[in-house]
């Protein structure tokens, strides 16, 4: 079976490595736009790419630009060109965390119903971990039905500090 990361694999055409205040971050690209955005160390963090490290690509600068800016408290959303892989009902997992506002959360059951799947709380739960456009589509904003900060591929102290900054801005 063939998952996301490996369609991001094949299809990368470059890539930048830039450091956050949260760590490194990968950036991938295709001919479409920003496919991948993973910190090191992350769980579904892809193998290695083909493609060249590319940090002057006018895709990945403005990624990197954007996700600069975001750290720095710019409450904008993201605009870069995204080419985002997964399944249709992942991307329809993805689209409902695109919906949620900066400094707010949602529960993985409150994401469940937008996507009009009630009972599929675990199965979105397995699409959120699952994101690969870290920060730019917000997965970092969904906690548990009682609020905790339940899981995170980028880990829980992550998570925490992106709605701290979200929180701080808001």
């Amino acid at each position: 079976m063939t998952t996301a990361t490996d369609a991001i694999r094949h299809a990368c055409t470059a890539q930048a490595r830039i450091n956050t205040p949260l760590g490194p971050l990968l950036l991938a690209r295709t001919a479409r736009g920003l496919a991948g955005a993973w910190f090191e160390g992350q769980r579904h963090h892809p193998p290695a790419f083909d493609a060249p490290f590319d940090p002057d690509d006018a895709c990945l600068a403005a990624a990197a630009k954007q996700l600069a800016a975001y750290f720095d408290g710019d409450a904008r959303a993201f605009d870069v060109p995204c080419d985002i892989h997964g399944t249709p009902f992942q991307r329809s997992v993805w689209d409902a965390l695109l919906a949620i506002p900066r400094g707010t959360t949602r529960s993985y059951a409150d994401i469940a119903r937008t996507v009009g799947a009630p009972a599929a709380v675990r199965a979105v739960g397995a699409a959120v971990g699952r994101n690969p456009l870290s920060i730019v589509v917000p997965c970092h904003r969904v906690v548990g039905s009682d609020g905790s900060l339940t899981g995170y591929a980028g880990g829980t102290d992550r998570k925490a500090a992106l709605l701290a900054l979200e929180r701080a801005r808001a």
